[in-house]
């Protein structure tokens, strides 16, 4: 999967925008944003376009009128199809079908173009049968009612994004700065989406899922984080450390830790750990020479058996075919 969105920079990507009557600003000006900013300095990675099913201007949620410049003819050169989120889907928020204009739209996708939603922008992809039988994710405060709109549909209101290869799926929001950036790092490496990333002012990867952001009481004031044992942990990813190194660094019981880990990052240590290690593999084998023996040592795998197997089980790959895949990218 990681090998098959190698772009050559010769030819940018055309992504194109779908802009639903009712479209939610924020989100619908996220894809240019993250993508432009990707090809900062250089030869555009990228070019983003934006269209509605009709062409004519779409009303946004915020009551702003925005006129697009394409009709949905575009879509048919797309190379990524981005659906931000609607206040407006109809009957796609109980399961119905999509609105024959939509349809037609979609219809003119070509095969093996990516299909991108962002927050609900998941009832449409759904909607499409996209998600059949498939693992996705939408806005958490909606994944019962999209459970129950689209039972084949395999949802997970845990993670930011899901990754199908092809068909892709963002939580609410922000989460669709995440998946972008995501795909401008599956495409094009770790170095050009934390460039992106810093032009923006974003984490180039948050940590946790949605589970962070679900709605629970507010900690007590005087209650410790678990933040600085993870800084801490950062520093030290090379050394053999244990659930109890953590906690005793927080000062917490295992028990204690754990629990507040998981409320503040969305999953537990160990998780994130290994998370952490192999993101840190990941720079390594696309930024050094060093060999895998090497790396799996410095992310705090041991042995590149370790590595390796954590790599097939989390990525889908092995060490040498993701230095393949990543390394040279852009040369």
């Amino acid at each position: 999967m990681l090998e098959k969105s190698r772009i050559h920079p010769a030819a940018p990507h055309r992504v194109v925008v779908l802009a639903l009557d009712h479209v939610h600003v924020f989100e619908l000006g996220i894809p240019a944003r993250v993508f432009h900013t990707a090809g900062d300095g250089g030869a555009p990675l990228y070019e983003v376009l934006v269209c509605s099913v009709d062409g004519r201007p779409v009303i946004t949620a915020e009551g702003v009128r925005v006129a697009v410049e394409y009709g949905p003819e575009i879509l048919a050169t797309a190379d990524t199809v981005i659906v931000p989120p609607s206040e407006d889907l109809g009957d796609l928020h109980v399961g119905g079908a999509l609105p024959p204009a939509l349809a037609e739209a979609l219809g003119r996708v070509r095969t093996g173009a990516r299909m991108v939603s962002i927050c609900t922008g998941s009832y449409v992809l759904a909607a499409a049968g996209l998600l059949d039988g498939q693992p996705a994710t939408t806005h958490w405060q909606r994944s019962e009612e999209f459970r129950r709109a689209y039972p084949k549909v395999q949802v997970d209101e845990d993670v930011l994004f899901v990754d199908n290869g092809d068909v892709l799926t963002a939580a609410g929001a922000a989460a669709g700065i995440d998946l972008c950036l995501y795909l401008v790092r599956r495409d094009h490496g770790t170095a050009v989406a934390n460039h992106a990333a810093r032009r923006l002012v974003v984490p180039p990867w948050r940590d946790g899922g949605q589970a962070q952001f679900i709605e629970r009481p507010v900690p007590a004031p005087t209650t410790a984080s678990t933040a600085p044992t993870r800084a801490w942990v950062l520093d030290r990813l090379d050394q053999p450390i244990t659930l109890e190194d953590m906690a005793t660094h927080a000062r917490m019981s295992v028990r204690t830790f754990t629990r507040r880990f998981r409320d503040e990052v969305g999953t537990t240590p160990g998780r994130w750990l290994t998370t952490q290690r192999l993101d840190r593999a990941r720079e390594l084998l696309e930024n050094t020479d060093h060999p895998i023996d090497l790396v799996a040592d410095r992310a705090g795998f041991n042995t590149a058996n370790s590595l390796r197997q954590h790599m097939r089980a989390v990525l889908g790959t092995s060490p040498h075919a993701y230095r393949r895949a990543f390394r040279g990218v852009l040369a």
